[in-house]
């Protein structure tokens, strides 16, 4: 089975930035699609963004224009590089992937989570 592991969070000042990154134990070059969520204090679970096999990506309206995903498929990891940071993007950060997309249910996969907290 594929394993995820985030790392990288951590207390930034309003303004300043992180990057997270996601090691997977497979091969993220296949997986249909790889994606970052966040769950902030009593509120549910939000997808931040996704990033397909193909390299598309897709971001939630709220980073838009600060944050970007990536992956380094030779190094098996995704990234999230997050700029201009908000206080309200505190949140803990999970790894995700869907291995073989809509129409094979079933291989979806999550990390641990990694806590980021903006606070000045």
């Amino acid at each position: 089975q594929v394993q995820l592991v985030e790392s990288g969070g951590g207390l930034v000042q309003p303004g300043g930035s992180l990057r997270l990154s996601c090691a997977a134990s497979g091969s993220t070059a296949s997986f249909y699609v790889m994606g970052w969520y966040r769950q902030a204090p009593g509120n549910e679970r939000e997808l931040v963004a996704t990033i397909r096999s193909g390299d598309n990506t897709n971001y939630a309206d709220s980073v838009k224009g600060r944050f970007t995903i990536s992956k380094d498929n030779r190094k098996n990891t995704m990234y999230l590089q997050m700029n201009d940071l908000k206080p309200e993007d505190t949140a803990v950060y999970y790894c995700n992937t869907d291995l073989y997309g809509p129409g094979y249910p079933g291989y979806v996969y999550w990390g641990q989570g990694t806590q980021v907290t903006v606070s000045s």
